[in-house]
């Protein structure tokens, strides 16, 4: 029986921002049942626990944290290095390959490369990347590299591949995909699976916008998750996380899998941290 867990985040995480995150909420969860749940931001100092959960937000873990896991009896996607989209993609589209339908263009890093900009550059980039999050601002024309994506939300969609330019299908940070969208009374879907170990909770939430996220959703409702998708969680070696995936054409496509999934603050999503939760208990 599990009675203490440690939460291993990047070294430059900052507690504040805690609640930002789903585990977050797990962990007052598990502690208001009486379970003994310690954050650790780094390497450095070792905590001893029956289970730790490697949760460093990044889309490429450092080899030094998959180390420090291995010191536990028990560690909760010690086995992810990476999770790049491209690694998981099924629907990529390269140049002349002879698809013609709508695309979609997106960063081939975690949430747009935020985590990596917040976690990796120096302090004083860490610093100004934080107070835009707070104080957003029009980057001049030319400072960075088209397509530049704050976040998920400037994900762009193209009718053809052939109105994308040529040279972003060579690029490294982004992935040009086909556009697979889940349509239910003409509103888009977007299917979430959110798990711990073989227990989880699934949402259907829909938008008038082709790319739903949490503020363009206007209903969601739990649904029960497509089979071929809870495999997949196996398949791909993760013990804890969220999974995007959409049904197209009676077929599962899954969009992203994330290990650090964010947190909502509404009640309807707290419920579903409680069940989320209880997955502790089946491990």
């Amino acid at each position: 029986m599990i009675k203490s867990i440690a939460v291993i985040f990047h070294e430059h995480e900052r507690k504040r921002n805690l609640p930002d995150f789903a585990i977050w909420h797990l962990a007052r969860i598990w502690r208001e049942q009486g379970l003994e749940v310690r954050f650790l931001f780094g390497t450095k100092k070792y905590l001893p626990a029956d289970l730790a959960i490697v949760h460093v937000d990044l889309t490429v873990v450092p080899q030094e944290y998959i180390e420090f896991a291995r010191r536990y009896p028990v560690s909760l996607n010690g086995r992810i290095k990476d999770i790049r989209k491209s690694l998981i993609s099924k629907n990529r589209v390269f140049l002349d390959d002879g698809y013609e339908g709508p695309v979609i263009v997106k960063s081939e890093l975690n949430y747009a490369g935020q985590p990596k900009r917040k976690l990796l550059r120096s302090a004083l980039s860490r610093a100004l990347f934080r107070m835009a999050c707070h104080w957003p601002f029009k980057w001049p024309a030319g400072s960075h590299p088209e397509p530049y994506f704050r976040s998920p939300a400037d994900y762009l969609i193209f009718r053809s591949p052939s109105l994308v330019p040529a040279d972003w299908f060579g690029r490294d940070d982004i992935l040009v995909e086909k556009f697979v969208p889940e349509i239910q009374d003409g509103l888009y879907c977007l299917r979430s699976f959110s798990f711990l170990g073989n227990h989880g909770i699934c949402t259907l939430r829909k938008s008038r916008h082709p790319i739903v996220n949490l503020s363009t959703t206007i209903h969601r409702e739990v649904v029960d998750v497509h089979p071929e998708i809870m495999k997949l969680t196996q398949a791909l070696g993760f013990e804890y996380g969220k999974f995007d995936y959409v049904i197209h054409d009676g077929v599962p496509v899954l969009l992203d899998a994330n290990k650090t999934p964010g947190a909502a603050r509404d009640a309807s999503y707290l419920a579903i941290c409680a069940e989320w939760a209880k997955g502790i208990h089946y491990l």
